[in-house]
Parts: structure tokens; C-alpha cells; sequence
């Protein structure tokens, strides 16, 4: 092996270490909200059988389109007998004697008129098309919210996971001073017993809120389906943003509702009164008379006539074209029934798109109202903590110099522990509350 050589094998080699080992790194990123729904959106097993649906909505309206062509049909026989048979030319009777005979045939028709129902059934069909398109969206929409609910819990147990985290390390610490005095005689040993009960406390609550994190990154991963290599390195990002820096959002929710019209839901419940409509036309038009043409050509060859074969097929020619117009006249009223039911489908499509609205403007209204109290909340609990933070500090200060029990102390210390859990839950409520404020704005969700 050259030099040469060996120096590109050494190149090929180092890159292809150098790029299995920044995939390995991109794969042990944190995945951002916007990653996860992305993720979820593309692998979805129920969004892939949606999308089934939409390939055969396809093949449905494709095939509607080819029921306007002409319906054309071949045939070729040919037929032996034996014993009596008809001379054809001298109509005498032959026996004993096997005859043959061929025939082909080429034949056409198609619908001129038919109450334009075919029409409309492409239409319909075209429209069942945008309805399986939408019903993709709207799972795809169904499972964002899902993901963003479950991304949130888990960035606000991992925010009380650190706060418990903290308390702990900041009790370990009380502990040592308290033991500390307790040897110096400036504190009663019994003080000493009652803050390490309030560290073993803290570490319980240490361990339920550790806890909570491992269920909900596990709900996380359930969610988006990942896979066994994948779920093993995978985790989180928290947002560079706090809630507390994001104001209320501008308008009404009058104003969002405008901007929601467009949701799938509301597409899905317009498509479907534009098909029962459709429907209904296609129905009606089964009830007018229709007209179809017909033409044929044929031809045949027989062993009872003189003449060669293509001889005989040529003078044997019997080409046709006709005319038929088939006029309902009485068939038990079925027409009709369906006539009617159809129109019915209408009207209940048209009071269905009615409820969807209604039902969609509640729905904001509610989001709205919701964002506002969580926003309320979070101020709320953001000034409690600060006002427990500075409360705890002095209460620590002069329990340090002894001039506070413990009993005070702990309850200080869970009061603290409580008001900061408390503003993390309002916080991420308020954040949860804006990303269904921003889905129904049509917006992208992410942090």
C-alpha cells in the first residue's frame, strides 16, 4: 500500500469517527418543545392511519372521476358441435359432422345525462377528500396540546425537584450550625432533634418530587412513542424565558376567534355540509331521466359458409349504435325516501357547523378567562414567595442566634417550601394557558 494510500484510508477513517460521534452528541441534545411536537406530528401511529384514510379519500375521488368514462367491453369466441347441423347458405341438413364457428365483438356505452349526478358525486367525494385531510390536522393539532401539557409538567416537577433540592442542602447546613451551638451549649439539644426531623421531611419531599419527574418524563416519552436507544439519553430543555416576563396577550377573545375559524374542526364540519349537499344533488339526480348511448361492432366466422376466415369476418360485419332513455316512474318511493333523508343530512350538517362555532367560542372564552386568572395566580403567588423568602430570612437569622425555637424555624422553612412550589405551579399553568391562547390564534407553539 502507497503513502498516498494509507493517508486517505486514515482520512476516511477519522471522518467517519469524527461524524458517528457528532451524531452521538446531536442525539444527547435536549430536545426543545418545538422538536417534540415536530416528533410526535411525523411519527404518530394514529396520524399514519389518518393518512391512510387520505389515500384512499384519493383513490375514492380519482375512481369518481373515471365512472364519466365510457364503459367499453371486447369478447372473442368459438364453438365446436357435432351431429345435426344447418347449412347456412342452403339451409339443408347436415348430420354427423362437426361444425365450427367464431365470433368477436367490440362494444361501448356511456351516460350522456343522468341529472348531473355523477357530477356531483365527484364533488362529493373530492370534498371527503379535504374532510380526511383535515381529520390528519386535527389529530396532529390534538396531539400538540397533548405534548405542550406534558413538556410543561414536566419542566415545573423539574422546577420543584430543584427547589426541594435546595431546601435540602440549605437544611444539612442548618443542621451542622445547630449541632455546632448545640456543642457550644448556646442551644438545647432537643433543637437539634427537631431540625433534623425537618430535614428528613424536606428529603421526603425531596423524593416524591424526584419522583414526579421520573413519571412525567415517562409520560413524555410515551407521547411521542420513542424508541428503547432513544428514550435512554433523552431529556428536556427548559425555555430561556419565564412567565413572569411574558404579559398578558393583546385583543379579545372575540378577536381570537376570528383568527380560529380555520382550525380543523371547523373546516371538517364546513366540508361536511359542502358533501351532504353534494349528496343530496347526487341523489336527486338519480330521479331524472336519464340518457345513454350504446354502440357495438361484430363480427363472426363459420365453417357452414364458403369463404376464408378474415373473408367471412369481413362480410359478417354487424356494427350498431343506439339510443336508450330510461324515464323513473314508480320504485316503492325508495327515490324519494333517500331524497328526503339526504336533504335532513343537510340540515343536520348545517346545525353541526352552528354547534362547532358555538362550541369553539366557548372553548376561547374559557381559554381566555383561564389565562387571565392563571396570569392573576402567578402574580399573586410570585409576591406571596417573595414576602415568605424575606420572612424566612429573618426568621433564620435569628434562629442562628437563638433567639427563635425550632418548631418556628420548620414551620417557616415549609411555609417557604410551599409558596415557592405554589408560584412554579401558577407559573407554568399561566405558560400552559398562553400556548392554547397562541393554537388558537393558529400560531406555532414553542418556549
Amino acid at each position: 500500500m502507497t503513502i498516498f494510500a494509507r493517508m486517505k484510508k486514515r482520512l476516511v477513517i477519522s471522518a467517519c469517527v469524527l461524524l458517528c460521534f457528532c451524531l452521538d452528541c446531536f442525539g444527547q441534545q435536549p430536545w426543545t418543545l418545538q422538536r417534540c411536537i415536530e416528533y410526535a406530528r411525523e411519527n404518530n401511529l394514529q396520524v399514519k392511519m389518518e393518512e391512510i384514510a387520505v389515500e384512499q379519500a384519493e383513490n375514492s375521488a380519482r375512481q369518481s372521476k373515471w365512472d364519466l368514462a365510457p364503459s367499453v367491453n371486447a369478447g372473442l369466441s368459438h364453438n365446436m358441435s357435432w351431429g345435426r347441423s344447418v347449412n347456412l347458405q342452403t339451409l339443408e341438413i347436415i348430420k354427423n359432422k362437426r361444425s365450427m364457428s367464431t365470433s368477436g365483438s367490440l362494444s361501448a356505452s356511456a351516460t350522456i345525462f343522468q341529472g348531473f349526478s355523477k357530477a356531483n358525486s365527484i364533488r362529493s367525494n373530492t370534498t371527503s377528500l379535504k374532510i380526511a385531510e383535515q381529520q390528519v390536522e386535527k389529530i396532529k393539532n390534538d396531539i400538540t396540546i397533548q405534548i405542550t401539557r406534558a413538556y410543561l409538567q414536566l419542566l415545573l416537577s423539574r422546577e420543584i425537584e430543584r427547589s426541594a433540592e435546595e431546601s435540602c442542602k440549605s437544611t444539612e447546613e442548618q443542621v451542622k450550625r445547630t449541632a455546632q451551638l448545640v456543642d457550644a451549649g448556646s442551644q438545647a439539644y432537643s433543637t437539634l432533634l427537631e431540625v433534623k426531623a425537618q430535614l428528613a421531611n424536606e428529603k421526603s419531599q425531596l423524593v416524591s418530587a424526584s419522583s414526579d419527574v421520573r413519571t412525567n418524563m415517562l409520560t413524555l416519552i410515551q407521547l411521542l412513542d420513542l424508541p428503547a436507544d432513544v428514550a435512554a439519553s433523552f431529556d428536556v430543555m427548559a425555555p430561556d424565558s419565564t412567565a413572569s416576563e411574558i404579559a398578558l396577550p393583546e385583543g379579545t377573545a372575540s378577536d381570537i376567534y376570528a383568527q380560529a375559524l380555520d382550525l380543523p374542526q371547523v373546516k371538517i364540519a364546513e366540508y361536511s355540509l359542502e358533501k351532504s349537499k353534494y349528496d343530496y344533488k347526487a341523489i336527486w339526480g338519480r330521479m331524472l331521466p336519464s340518457l345513454s348511448v350504446q354502440a357495438g361492432y361484430g363480427s363472426y366466422y363459420t365453417d357452414g359458409q364458403s369463404g376464408a376466415f378474415f373473408t367471412q369476418f369481413e362480410h359478417n360485419k354487424n356494427p350498431s349504435l343506439g339510443f336508450s332513455l330510461s324515464i323513473p316512474v314508480f320504485n316503492s318511493l325508495s327515490a324519494r325516501t333517500s331524497a328526503r333523508n339526504a336533504r335532513l343530512a343537510v340540515e343536520n350538517s348545517r346545525l353541526t357547523l352552528q354547534m362547532q362555532k358555538q362550541s369553539l367560542y366557548k372553548e376561547i372564552q374559557t381559554a381566555w378567562n383561564e389565562a387571565l386568572n392563571a396570569y392573576e395566580r402567578m402574580k399573586a403567588a410570585k409576591e406571596n414567595m417573595r414576602s415568605i423568602q424575606e420572612s424566612f430570612t429573618y426568621t433564620e437569622n435569628k434562629f442562628n442566634v437563638g433567639m427563635m425555637n425550632a418548631t418556628d424555624y420548620n414551620i417557616a422553612k415549609t411555609n417557604l417550601f410551599k409558596a415557592v412550589s405554589a408560584y412554579y405551579q401558577a407559573k407554568y399553568q399561566y405558560l400552559f394557558e398562553l400556548k392554547i391562547l397562541d393554537f388558537y390564534k393558529g400560531k406555532a407553539i414553542n418556549l
